[in-house]
Parts: structure tokens; C-alpha cells; sequence
């Protein structure tokens, strides 16, 4: 079975934000809600989600970001973290919205953590899943930061240099605590993207930007926690293969009013791998804000 089946009744379209052409899985009516995805990947990591979370009674965008999917990958900028956030607010200023909920999940967990602190008038509330970015005070989280960083830049890399299915493959296997979960349609899509034209020749410098040691000045201190105004989930699971559960409850810990909660049984990418649990905990949660 085809995961679009899960997404019957969303609509796919492209938008320019700010001269970027950007793709949209979009559904429902309702508050906005916008889903922001992780370093290499793209809006189908939402496909599970964008109805379910659509007919609980929001507007639900998943978003190609830029540099990303099938989102323009324009080689004359530095993709970090200010890039990501202008691209998000022109993306809503150009469907009309607002305000909005925000879904990231690691590099979009970043990207729209960075938009509640700049102009948190722009953001109803804010769920971190599986969240990159955190770079608490303590010497073992410092290291463990740094492992990350370089990690997941490792593993990327050796997907995007060589986009044979096989390496595809094993870099969404790394995502997950089953690497069962990793169907052949999400390999292919992957695949087909990986090897974009612009995408083989942008996607490399995306990945070095963003994990490089610069973009550590743009992480997430004990101190940006800490002035967070807006409502907050941190949304973990029990098998990430990035920043262990003891950072992210720590970080809720940090965040005035934050809600913590952990899915069992998944890894970096609990959106998919336990999709049901993940959109109950979401509708819960936004229903409450």
C-alpha cells in the first residue's frame, strides 16, 4: 500500500516565498499549522500526519524547505539557520498566514525554534520532535552536541555523495529504531530526490553549511530556552540516534510552561515510525493551547 493513501485529501503545490518555489503538502481548515522537516529531507516525512492532524480541525502545511525536496536549492546563500527561518516566514506570508502552530522535527525543530524567539508574535506554539539544536551548558552536553554535529553530518554526506539506493537506504535506516519501518516508497522518494539535478549539486553545500562549526554559534543556549514565551512541547523518543532523552527533558526543564513527552519504540523520526502516537500527542497538545 502506498503511503499517499494516508495523505488522501491533501493537495500538493508550490508557492513562491520570496522568490524561493516551494512545495506544500497541505490540508484542512482551521488554525495553521506549519511541519518543518529535518537536514536532507523533505515533506513526505509528514505524510502520515497531514490529514489526521488536518481533520482534527487545523490547516496543515508541510513544507519543502529551501535547499530541500522540491523547493528551489539556490547555491548563492549560506544555508544555516536564518536562512531556514526567513524562507518559513515568507512561505507563510505568501499562503496568507499570520500566526501558526509549528511542528519541527530536528533541523525544523531548529528552524521554527529560532522564529519563536524572533518573532514569537508570529507563533501560537512550538513542538520540538526529536529536535536538533540544543547546546545546553554542561561539559557531557557539549560533548555530546559536538558527536552529533559531526555525526549526522557524516552520515548525510555518505548519501548524498553517492545517491545509490542502497545508501539511501541505510541513511533512513539510521532515522529509525526498526529499520523494518523503512518502506520501498520512501527509498525511491528519497532516491528520486537525492538525485535532482539540484539536488546533487546544491545538497552537499546544504550539509556542510549546516554542520558546520559556525552554525554552532546559531544552537539553542540554556539562555534562549529560558526567554521561550510561547507554548512548548518537546516531543522525544526512546531510541534517537542523535541527542539522547536526558538533554531534550532537560531542556524542558528549562522552558517556561513546557510539556515533555516521550514515544517508545521509534528513533529520529517518530512522526513515521509510530505515526498513531505521535498525532494523538500533537492533537492533544495544540488542543490545549
Amino acid at each position: 500500500m502506498s503511503f499517499w493513501t494516508e495523505a488522501l485529501g491533501a493537495s500538493v503545490r508550490y508557492v513562491d516565498a520570496a522568490g524561493v518555489r516551494t512545495r506544500i503538502i497541505e490540508a484542512g481548515d482551521g488554525p495553521a499549522v506549519f511541519m518543518t522537516h529535518g537536514l536532507t529531507g523533505h515533506a513526505e516525512g509528514f505524510i502520515r500526519n497531514v490529514v489526521p492532524i488536518a481533520e482534527a480541525g487545523y490547516h496543515v502545511y508541510a513544507v519543502d524547505a529551501v535547499g530541500h525536496g522540491y523547493s528551489a536549492k539556490p547555491e548563492d546563500v549560506t544555508y544555516n539557520p536564518a536562512t531556514f527561518v526567513a524562507h518559513l516566514m515568507a512561505v507563510m506570508d505568501s499562503v496568507g498566514v499570520e500566526r501558526a502552530h509549528f511542528i519541527g522535527q530536528s533541523l525544523g525543530a531548529w528552524t521554527a525554534w529560532r522564529l519563536a524567539l524572533a518573532h514569537p508574535e508570529r507563533v501560537l506554539s512550538l513542538t520540538s520532535a526529536t529536535g536538533a539544536g540544543f547546546r545546553l551548558a554542561d561539559a557531557e552536553s557539549e560533548r555530546t552536541s559536538r558527536e552529533v554535529h559531526a555525526r549526522v553530518g557524516a552520515v548525510s554526506k555518505a548519501a548524498l555523495d553517492e545517491p545509490t539506493r542502497e545508501r539511501v537506504r541505510a541513511r533512513l535506516e539510521w532515522l529509525m529504531a526498526d529499520p523494518g519501518s523503512v518502506t520501498e516508497e520512501l527509498v525511491e522518494t528519497r532516491y528520486a530526490i537525492f538525485n535532482l539535478p539540484d539536488s546533487r549539486q546544491v545538497m552537499g553545500k546544504v550539509n556542510a553549511d549546516l554542520t558546520s562549526d559556525d552554525t554552532r554559534e546559531d544552537m539553542l543556549t540554556e539562555a534562549d530556552l529560558m526567554r521561550t514565551t510561547v507554548p512548548v512541547l518537546i516531543l522525544w523518543t526512546d531510541s534517537n540516534p542523535t541527542t539522547p532523552a536526558s538533554v531534550a527533558r532537560r531542556a524542558a526543564e528549562l522552558v517556561p510552561g513546557a510539556r515533555f513527552e516521550l514515544i517508545e519504540n521509534a528513533g529520529h523520526w517518530p512522526q513515521f515510525e509510530q505515526a498513531d502516537a505521535f498525532n494523538r500527542i500533537i492533537i492533544d497538545f495544540l488542543s490545549a493551547v
